[in-house]
């Protein structure tokens, strides 16, 4: 079994049985005769929180991440998708603070963090043993890892210390949320586990808190306005020096559905399981029909997500196995024969206008990178055969053939953080000032860096990068990862232009604090340029 693999099992249970009830006080199921003491005791007493952090990471997180930039688009199609417009306005950057995925999320990363807080104040009262330090370590950099989701997507943000605490907490200033993450993980650090592999895969490694620390360095000077770039290569060398990780030769496995403790580079990762650890929804948003068949998907898909025809235009270097993450243009069977729609030529295109619109047609299925909108006002490109077809779809997260029929959740894990990353915020930090290092004797550059991912990819070599094409090398690395938004604020080019979208308003770098947040607690202050 795969998840025998990935993640114990108590740990697993302990997040199916709190799923759908988080609010129940876990002290309620401890008491002092029956604290934690063993390795598993400890780790099921932390299961909440990894059901907490997968319950939206993979989906309503990374939309906030992605569909607000050139990489991912849920267009609308005849009016279905539109929602009532909560994907549309995350592409147009035209979100407000009533702004349904918002306050998902906003409640998704403070009910994290509150988790956490209960499980430290556990913890407090149970024995002390080196299990208990190193489970500690784990929530603690759990919890750090929350407050960098929310710092990273509303800036100014309350810190809640501990659990218990009856005033209602005020706005912090992003560089006060920022100095009290690293407090956190360099806390964390000295307690937390080196062993890498099934018995510590899921949670946070001492690997996991420097690859956090390296991408808090790495953003410092958006969060904060002071560089920390010499950091940022410090924090990712002490991964790099201890060689416990290396690039995984095949790169879709990385994504495979059967993925997990085996793949070499995965540092940290969200795992999922179709029927015990649900929230892995790609499948089911991203595919088109008419391939259900071809990857032997239990359910029908529903046609959605696909991304936008600039973004997919930097999958353009030869021989690169990127490239193959994509479905484009004229799709075909394994065996070579055309995979083909059976409708009319109305129902190929509504806009035809001919005597014979009911004639039975047989249109071999074709994606096409541009969508044109047919009703602009509602970001719809219609919901004929054609519009089905628009919009290039992506099966990085492979097609998952043992996905679950019902709720169509998949096994594909998602990582957080991995040994590719690691290289390529090496080499931004190169490139934004921070000295080349040596690691084990070979001096890392950032072409040196770039080219052992593109080798892996099988992509051409590069003599030197740029701040530019290292960009794009994080954009054909990292897509879909949840990565590309913190991307384009970081290199300044968030507001750009790209699809449908031409906001240029830099306030919109931030999302706001939702509305019926500040109605419970008014000590919250709202982002600049919301009301």
């Amino acid at each position: 079994m795969k998840k025998s693999m990935k993640i114990c099992a108590a740990l697993l249970l302990m997040g199916a049985a709190s799923c759908t009830d988080l609010d129940v006080p876990i002290e309620s199921e401890y008491t002092p005769g029956n604290f934690p003491t063993t390795p598993e005791s400890f780790v099921a007493a932390t299961g909440p929180i990894y059901t907490q952090l997968r319950s939206r990471y993979a989906v309503d997180y990374w939309r906030l991440q992605e569909h607000s930039t050139d990489a991912a688009i849920i267009p609308a199609r005849g009016g279905n998708y539109d929602d009532g417009g909560r994907f549309r306005t995350l592409h147009y950057h035209t979100w407000n603070p009533d702004h349904i995925i918002v306050k998902d999320v906003w409640e998704w990363g403070f009910g994290g963090i509150n988790t956490c807080n209960r499980i430290l104040n556990l913890f407090e009262s149970a024995p002390e043993s080196e299990t208990k330090a190193m489970t500690v370590a784990e929530v603690r950099t759990m919890k750090a890892l929350f407050y960098f989701f929310m710092m990273d997507l509303f800036g100014n943000i309350p810190i809640i210390r501990a659990f218990g605490e009856t005033d209602a907490p005020a706005t912090a200033p992003r560089v006060e949320v920022f100095a009290y993450i690293e407090e956190e993980l360099k806390a964390a650090l000295p307690d937390l586990s080196t062993t890498v592999g099934q018995l510590t895969y899921g949670r946070p490694t001492k690997f996991a808190a420097y690859a956090l620390l390296q991408k808090l360095y790495l953003n410092a000077e958006y969060y904060t306005g002071t560089p920390r770039y010499v950091e940022s290569v410090e924090m990712g060398d002490h991964i790099l020096a201890e060689g416990r990780y290396s690039l995984d030769a095949d790169y879709m496995s990385i994504f495979a559905p059967d993925n997990g403790a085996q793949i070499q580079e995965t540092i940290l990762a969200v795992p999922y399981d179709a029927n015990v650890a649900e929230g892995n929804h790609f499948n089911r948003y991203g595919l088109h029909t008419a391939i259900q068949e071809k990857y032997e998907l239990p359910f029908r898909p529903s046609i959605a997500l696909s991304t936008i025809a600039d973004y997919y235009a930097l999958f353009n270097l030869e021989g690169d196995v990127r490239n193959d993450t994509w479905l484009a243009g004229k799709q075909y069977n394994w065996d070579g024969t055309p995979i083909t729609i059976s409708t009319t030529k109305k129902g190929l295109d509504e806009t035809y206008e001919g005597a014979d619109g009911t004639a039975p047609i047989e249109w071999h299925l074709e994606f096409t990178p541009e969508m044109p909108l047919r009703f602009p006002a509602t970001m719809d490109i219609g919901n004929d055969v054609l519009g089905q077809a628009r919009g290039v779809r992506s099966i990085k997260y492979y097609p998952d053939k043992n996905a679950n029929p019902s709720t169509r959740y998949q096994n594909n894990d998602m990582p957080v953080f991995r040994l590719a990353d690691v290289y390529l915020m090496k080499a931004e930090a190169i490139l934004r000032g921070a000295a080349a290092t040596a690691v084990n004797g070979e001096l890392q550059t950032p072409a040196l860096l770039v080219n052992k991912i593109r080798e892996r990819a099988h992509a051409p070599l590069v003599e030197s990068v740029s701040l530019g094409e290292l960009l794009d090398e994080r954009a054909r690395e990292l897509a879909w990862e949840g990565w590309r938004r913190n991307d384009l604020i970081r290199f300044g080019r968030f507001e750009d232009s790209w699809g449908y979208k031409t906001d240029s308003n830099p306030n919109m770098r931030l999302y706001p604090v939702p509305t019926s947040e500040r109605t419970l607690n008014p000590n919250l202050d709202q982002n600049t340029g919301y009301q």
